[in-house]
């Protein structure tokens, strides 16, 4: 009992001595969110650029004839890299620290990304696509990194703001290279400048994070006592930790596990897919030109972007104050997150080139909301 009085009255002195305004801790979070938005330059350039690479323009751009089934290839073979990354990429972030992995897997990504229109020059589509699987390899490392980070500097306090902050960037980073694309595909540079840009911003943020990030406040040369100390209080990152042996037994005979496999599973096929195949959506089905469809594929995710800063608060608010449990607000959200973008998917299966209003509607609304899952 009294070492647990006297972990109480340290946690409850370490709140009260809270650093003020703006921390390294949160200069680190920007370091983070500005590494999950270029994360997304770097996924998400190929779903804008397809459609210019594939069709006749008066700019004189070079073309590919490549049939429906060749861009679906293209466009899904980032996930066969990215898939097989994901264990050992949170392996790779405990045993070497979240910024060296990040870091160093952006680098890759970065060059890889540069040399799209080259590997493209002669039309092969399947150095594009073992292209594209590295690409999911070095960006599987994003979220475990990211999460690693997190866990050492977001201390409890703080840590939904924090790490909503830091995971809206992937909605920014969506955002911007959509809304961007079209005025890059009208200029000199054309469909490649997309492919330099993105890769050449992601290059100079992974080496101004590897000079400036840090894996834990230990390791920050410029952090004062008082902000390390209050963050290490309330993170336990300052204490030496067990490792604990994992419960595989349970854990695949828990039927809880297998709910939240499912969930995931659900919400991740549809978001990726969407994100994936909007540009081309408005191009093949709606009929729109090129610089209307970048500012309306990005619609939205600039929709998306401001609901997860919204409904995080309001879900941590209802279950703060005990007016839902943690159990029923998860899953109040995660069904909201779910079964509107499925009622407008539904309802966008109807729609034509006439009706693009309504589609777009649909299609703002359904991505929207996919927030609430987050």
């Amino acid at each position: 009992m009294g070492f647990k009085k006297s972990m109480n009255v340290q946690g409850s002195l370490a709140e009260n001595e809270k650093p003020n305004a703006f921390g390294v801790r949160h200069v680190q979070a920007l370091l983070m969110f500005f590494g999950m938005a270029f994360g997304y330059f770097l996924r998400v350039n190929i779903s804008a650029a397809i459609v210019p690479m594939t069709k006749p323009r008066t700019t004189g751009d070079e073309y590919y004839d490549w049939d429906s089934s060749t861009k679906s290839l293209i466009l899904s073979s980032f996930f066969w890299g990215y898939v097989v990354a994901q264990v050992p990429a949170g392996l790779l972030a405990k045993r070497f620290g979240g910024k060296l992995v990040l870091g160093i897997a952006t680098v890759l990504a970065s060059i890889i990304t540069m040399l799209h229109p080259w590997a493209a020059s002669g039309g092969s589509w399947q150095v594009i696509c073992f292209l594209r699987v590295l690409i999911g390899l070095t960006q599987g490392v994003l979220y475990p990194s990211v999460h690693t980070l997190l866990a050492k500097w977001a201390p409890r306090t703080e840590r939904s703001f924090l790490a909503t902050s830091v995971y809206s960037g992937a909605q920014f980073g969506t955002v911007i290279i959509l809304a961007t694309s079209g005025f890059i595909f009208d200029s000199s540079m054309g469909w490649p400048g997309i492919f330099y840009i993105s890769g050449a911003v992601a290059l100079a943020w992974s080496i101004l994070f590897l000079v400036f990030g840090a894996d834990s406040p230990k390791d920050s040369k410029v952090i004062s006592k008082q902000e390390r100390e209050y963050i290490e209080h309330l993170t336990g990152s300052g204490s030496e930790s067990k490792s604990f042996p994992v419960p595989w037994k349970s854990l695949f005979t828990s039927a809880p596990f297998y709910g939240l496999i499912a969930a995931q599973t659900g919400f991740t096929w549809g978001f990726y897919t969407l994100l994936t195949e909007i540009p081309t959506y408005m191009d093949s089905v709606l009929k729109l030109n090129v610089a209307s469809n970048a500012l309306l594929s990005a619609l939205p995710y600039f929709v998306m972007w401001l609901l997860c800063l919204i409904v995080s608060p309001i879900s941590d608010m209802l279950i703060n104050r005990n007016i839902l449990s943690t159990t029923v607000g998860r899953k109040l959200f995660n069904t909201i997150g779910q079964w509107i973008p499925m009622a407008c998917l539904i309802g966008m299966s109807y729609m034509t080139s006439e009706e693009s209003v309504a589609a777009i509607t649909l299609l703002t609304i359904g991505v929207g909301f996919n927030a609430a899952a987050f």
